[in-house]
């Protein structure tokens, strides 16, 4: 399939695909011109590729979680399932993380704050800002930052 196909077929963007290629995350072959092509297979990968970044999981995650599957054909349904049983816990405590924002909103949010000294989203004197960087009241599952997001690399890179 070329570039072009892949992409319509999967609804990844050109540039992604060219992306994940250079991360070793799919492969294509050449033809003679330079143009990629790409065997059917490559659909799989991409579907598990964006159920993965949907749990949470970060492109080195996902590259080495793809690298125990086999060379030379297309993963079965046993694959898969071996290779998305340890996400269970991973989901488990998004969910849990979400719940506990959803009900923290419903009793907060609105409420007037008429009581500052138990709202939770109160901070005189930024006193949070030791604890570091983001949105430090939200479960640790919920501050992860996107593999593929520049986020932080300022801050990385001024330090």
């Amino acid at each position: 399939m070329t570039i072009g196909e892949v992409a319509a077929r999967s609804g990844v963007a050109v540039s992604a695909l060219r992306y994940y290629e250079a991360e070793g995350l799919v492969s294509c072959e050449r033809t003679p011109g330079g143009a990629r092509r790409f065997p059917r297979s490559v659909l799989r990968r991409l579907a598990f590729i964006r159920a993965a970044q949907n749990v949470g999981l970060t492109l080195p995650e996902i590259r080495a979680a793809l690298g125990t599957l086999p060379e030379g054909r297309t993963p079965t349904a046993r694959d898969w399932a071996r290779l998305s049983a340890g996400w269970r816990a991973r989901l488990d405590e998004q969910i849990a993380a979400l719940v506990q924002l959803r009900d923290g909103l419903s009793a907060c949010i609105g409420c007037g704050c008429l009581s500052l000294s138990t709202c939770v989203l109160s901070n005189p004197g930024d006193r949070v800002a030791a604890q570091g960087p983001g949105a430090r009241g939200l479960s640790p599952a919920l501050r992860r930052v996107p593999a593929t997001s520049n986020a932080g690399g300022a801050a990385a890179r001024a330090g």
